[in-house]
Parts: C-alpha cells; sequence; structure tokens
C-alpha cells in the first residue's frame, strides 16, 4: 500500500484548518486515513508556537515504513529540523511565455523602427 503523509482539510467556509494525516494515497483528500499525526492552522501568526503541530516520533516512523510527505509536509519538515533543507528552483516561472516574448518583440521593432528612420 503506498501511504502519503499529506493536508486534509477542515474548518468552515474561508476558515482553513488541516489536519495532518498519514492515508493510503488512492483515497480522497479529506477522506479516510490511517492516523492523524499533526494539525496546521494558517490562520495563525507565523511565528506562533499551535500554528504547526506534528506527533515527530509518529512521522519518522511512517517514514521508515516508507510513507512519501507532500510538498508542503516536507516544508514542515525541514522547519521541524527533521529532514535537510532542500534547494528549491523554478526556473520555468520567471520566464515569459510565447505571446509576452512576441509582444516584447514586437515592442523593440517598433521602438528600433523611429529611431533608425531618424537617423
Amino acid at each position: 500500500m503506498a501511504t502519503k503523509i499529506r493536508l486534509a482539510r477542515g474548518g468552515s467556509k474561508k476558515r482553513p484548518f488541516y489536519a495532518i494525516v498519514v492515508t493510503d494515497s488512492r483515497m480522497p483528500r479529506d477522506g479516510r486515513f490511517l492516523e492523524k499525526v499533526g494539525t496546521y492552522n494558517p490562520l495563525l501568526a507565523k511565528d506562533a508556537e499551535d500554528r504547526v503541530k506534528m506527533d515527530l516520533e509518529r512521522i519518522q516512523a511512517w517514514l521508515g515504513k516508507g510513507a512519501q510527505p507532500t510538498d508542503r509536509v516536507i516544508r514542515f519538515l525541514e522547519a521541524a529540523g527533521v529532514r535537510p533543507k532542500a534547494e528549491r528552483n523554478n526556473a520555468k516561472k520567471g520566464t515569459p511565455g510565447k505571446k509576452a516574448v512576441a509582444r516584447a518583440k514586437e515592442r523593440a521593432d517598433k521602438a528600433a523602427a523611429p529611431a533608425e528612420s531618424a537617423e
């Protein structure tokens, strides 16, 4: 069975509260889970002690059994010092798309055209 350590959403509308759970990867996000290993309250201040609570012993046990944490849970584990910090770089996010490149080229051509005619 492929297990994941991920967030399960709770709370009311526009007031999110997440449980950090260990679940079968085939289960829905808020569906059945094997064990609840922590909580995450994004409405609290970033430096608040109760923002992220995790049972690190149980998480370590599940990681030892082969459970795969999601990206957000990996960040929590890095902040807790359980995992080493990974270098993240999304090089494609900052590059413009095809249409933006085409528009920039058109603008550059238009700007160059009057400069050439003035000479």
